[in-house]
């Protein structure tokens, strides 16, 4: 399949990135968000990215961003890429909709980093054309691509799927539906654990980030990486995996959350209601307080 029409659903941090490499790679984009300004703010985000781009010899930002659409609602397309907020019930709303308007053939793939892929191939018709195409953050500058194939998914939507990443200038890695795939069933462990040095006292922040970069050659700290990542979105990926066999130490059974919106409080759990959304409807970082950033020890990330 050449997806010559690409739907992206959510056009914040991820999906502003996605709907940017694939328009680059010369197919059209239908970029979809309801959230009000949320498609202005990811265009802007992505002229600028395209502006340093063309600086080092890339397209030039007009010539790419003409073959981005802003639209209303979801419409007919060759594939949709949804990104939006790490919840399952409102990625299975999507499906379920778009399953009713993209032509029978279409493949509908979702950037999810920890929710099964199986569960949203159920909420459709089309389960053998439901795929994961999870990207990494920036996604202009990670090459990588998780493919994560539900239970149902068929031969020829893997193949289709990892060819077009290819064509998106990114290396495919494949990897089979269990909690948190490959990248989060190992990174989430590694940014807990480091939030519970901060919390335990072992380590200031900065020192944690540095023992990371410079001991294990790490582009960013854990602390860092998990600002970036956004910490509702960390949250929301580390409670898909509990109660399954992939966090091997046990103390460490529970999720992290963020308290850094009640810093001055003592609860030691934070319930979900409590965290800042992330921007729009995409699964990238939030605004406002929610970081890692200036947050008293006894106040850390870690719970458990």
């Amino acid at each position: 399949m050449d997806f010559e029409h690409v739907l992206v659903v959510g056009a914040g941090q991820m999906g502003g990135g996605i709907a940017q490499v694939v328009a680059a790679s010369g197919r059209r984009v239908s970029l979809h968000d309801p959230f009000p300004g949320a498609i202005e703010r990811g265009l802007g985000t992505m002229r600028k990215s395209l502006e340093r781009l063309a600086e080092k010899g890339g397209a030039p930002a007009d010539d790419v961003l003409g073959r981005v659409t802003p639209i209303d609602d979801l419409v007919d397309a060759d594939l949709m890429i949804e990104a939006v907020v790490e919840d399952e019930a409102v990625k299975r709303d999507l499906f379920e909709r778009a399953d009713g308007v993209l032509p029978s053939d279409a493949i509908l793939a979702s950037n999810t980093s920890s929710i099964p892929i199986t569960s949203l191939a159920a909420a459709t018709k089309r389960p053998d054309r439901v795929i994961g195409m999870h990207f990494f953050n920036p996604v202009p500058v990670l090459k990588l691509v998780e493919v994560i194939r539900a239970v149902q998914t068929s031969d020829q939507t893997a193949a289709a799927v990892v060819q077009l990443a290819r064509e998106l200038g990114k290396q495919p890695a494949e990897a089979r539906d269990f909690p948190g795939f490959v990248s989060n069933r190992i990174l989430m462990p590694f940014i807990n654990e480091a939030a519970y040095a901060l919390m335990e006292g072992v380590a200031e922040r900065e020192a944690i980030d540095a023992i990371a970069m410079l001991g294990f050659a790490h582009p960013m700290g854990p602390l860092a990486l998990a600002d970036l990542i956004g910490l509702d979105t960390c949250v929301a990926i580390r409670r898909c995996c509990i109660g399954d066999s992939v966090i091997p130490s046990t103390r460490r059974a529970h999720c992290f959350a963020s308290t850094c919106r009640r810093a001055d409080s003592a609860a030691s759990r934070v319930p979900a209601s409590t965290h800042i959304p992330a921007r729009g409807i995409d699964n990238g970082r939030a605004e406002g307080q929610n970081s890692c950033k200036g947050v008293h020890r006894r106040n850390a990330l870690a719970l458990g």
